[in-house]
């Protein structure tokens, strides 16, 4: 049995059907490459990412050089339209092998995807181990109804679905995920420094890093395809995963991603310990960052975090507003959100968040509630936007209850990756809804500094070094190896290393915009309507 995994070229990320490096490296594909690999089938992965020419194209000429019997493929619900077009290639191509379909954009929202995309056996949920009972049930021509966490069609083409499967309980039995059979070398030697680490490191080597699994949380507006039941993986099979990771791509920055990493206290002062040790092992620096609550942080962690490596932090705030963290069933407080901030500040450790509007429950009120407290506060430090609702969440259905989603398909395949945001609140008018909008969109673009190197240096191939002087303490610093795909018009987050305070670095054009907002949305709107449009043509 010949397999191929097909990584999506990320729809978001992809100008042109040229050979795209800056997206985020999804985890889920090569945890499935690793597992189908270590039960002996053969098995090719197929990065789109780093190849040259259309999805239709690049697909066909693969499956004339080679017969498959199986093409695997899976993602976001937002790239839906790459997905499709995966699929339909594969089935309309002479070879006509089996599709299987994976991930969030399946699990999210069952009955509409397996009704409109044409595969034919859908993985729901986590997928190591089913995966492996589908191939092992379609090698020894057995009924798939037995197997649990999927849907498949039968020889009436009517779709059934199997009961749910149970989560993976044991996370370190699974194989460390492959990422070189998708082509990471190529990844870390197209690694932009302000995109992945905002300018804290000039030459980062990226590795993502999955630390747990789930979350008991039910905010409204996440949907969490792999389930709530929260399973973390031991720091000794961290730990080694990490190593292996040094030893073979030379990785200096590690992106944990554990949504909880901060509740159990002692696991996290572990991890720290291991990294300081590994550190010593290796002989060279290291670095990552992480995502914490609100509630379980202290002076002294972030301190802790400081000393082994952290280069910044990430939390949900999403509301200041007691009422709006009620109905997103954020089980935090303002105190606590106020509390973090003024942490963070103090020790100096550069914070990634947000504050989201247009919960159900917002109002007039209550947006400003946050918007007082970011004012106030924040410094710029704090991104403000608003909900969107993804399918599967709680807000998602609400806007299917209301009416304010018509066609789901439609707003799957067209729309989730617009600008247009909807009112999706109670108890707000629509005029009032507009006015919050437009003073957000203005305060992202007027009240986050933004900044003008005083020297653009060309270095090579779309790289560039950056002087400047940091907006807050007048440091001066040079960042080297920047990808800057066009000079006369760019922007990037940066924080700086003296400091520890984020700002925006930018070429003159853009902060012109910026500075003009409001009298040039029109047509930023409407550039990106029509961008999107051809996007979605030439893929």
């Amino acid at each position: 049995m010949e397999i191929l995994l097909i990584m999506p070229k990320y729809f978001c990320s992809s100008k042109d059907t040229k050979p795209n490096y800056d997206y985020l490296f999804p985890i889920g594909l090569p945890y499935i490459y690793s597992v189908i690999k270590s039960h002996g089938y053969n098995i090719e992965a197929y990065n789109l990412n780093h190849e040259e020419g259309k999805i239709s194209e690049l697909i066909k000429k693969k499956l004339d050089n080679k017969k498959y019997d199986l093409v695997c493929t899976g993602g976001m619900a937002i790239d839906y339209s790459v997905i499709e077009k995966i699929i339909n290639t594969c089935k309309s191509h002479k070879s006509n092998p089996k599709v299987i379909l994976g991930g969030p954009v399946l699990t999210s929202n069952r009955e509409v995807i397996s009704e409109n995309l044409n595969f034919d056996i859908g993985v729901i949920g986590e997928g190591e181990v089913t995966i492996i009972e589908i191939l092992n049930h379609l090698k020894n021509d057995k009924n798939m109804g037995d197997i649990d966490g999927i849907c498949y069609k039968d020889k009436d083409k009517k779709i059934i679905f199997t009961p749910s499967r149970k989560q993976i309980e044991d996370l370190d039995s699974i194989p460390f995920p492959d990422y070189e059979a998708f082509g990471y070398e190529k990844l870390l030697g197209n690694t932009d420094p302000l995109l992945t680490c905002f300018g804290l490191l000039d030459y980062p080597r990226v590795y993502p890093l999955l630390g747990s699994r789930g979350c008991p949380f039910q905010c409204t507006f996440c949907h969490h395809s792999i389930g709530s039941k929260y399973r973390k993986r031991s720091i000794k099979n961290i730990t080694e995963e990490m190593e292996f990771a040094i030893k073979k791509y030379d990785i200096n920055f590690f992106n944990l991603n554990d949504d909880l990493f901060s509740v159990d206290k002692s696991r996290l002062y572990e991890f720290c310990d291991e990294m300081q040790r590994l550190e010593k092992k290796y002989s060279k620096k290291l670095f990552w960052w992480c995502s914490l609550w609100v509630g379980a942080i202290d002076e002294k962690m972030l301190n802790t975090l400081k000393e082994s490596g952290c280069l910044y932090v990430s939390f949900g705030f999403e509301s200041y507003s007691k009422t709006v963290l009620k109905s997103m069933k954020k089980p935090i407080t303002p105190e606590q959100i106020d509390a973090a901030i003024k942490l963070c500040m103090k020790t100096k450790m550069p914070i990634v968040g947000n504050f989201i509007f247009g919960d159900i429950a917002e109002t007039k009120e209550t947006a400003r509630e946050t918007l007082d407290y970011w004012k106030k506060n924040c410094r710029g430090q704090v991104k403000l936007f608003f909900i969107h609702p993804y399918p599967g969440s709680e807000i998602y259905k609400s806007c299917l209850d209301r009416g304010i989603i018509k066609d789901e398909l439609n707003f799957i395949k067209n729309e989730m990756h617009h600008t247009y945001i909807r009112n999706m609140t109670l108890n707000m008018e629509d005029r009032d809804f507009e006015e919050l909008k437009k003073e957000i969109y203005h305060l992202t673009k007027t009240d986050i500094p933004y900044k003008v190197p005083f020297k653009i240096k060309h270095v090579g191939k779309e790289k560039y070094e950056l002087s400047l002087k940091c907006h807050f303490c007048k440091e001066k610093i040079t960042l080297k190896n920047c990808i800057i795909k066009n000079k006369g018009y760019f922007s990037s987050f940066l924080i700086c290393r003296n400091c520890q305070m984020k700002y925006n670095v930018c070429s003159k054009l853009y902060k012109f915009t910026m500075d003009h907002y409001l009298k040039l949305d029109f047509f930023r709107k409407n550039y990106l309507i029509l961008r999107d449009k051809f996007l979605s043509k030439r893929l």
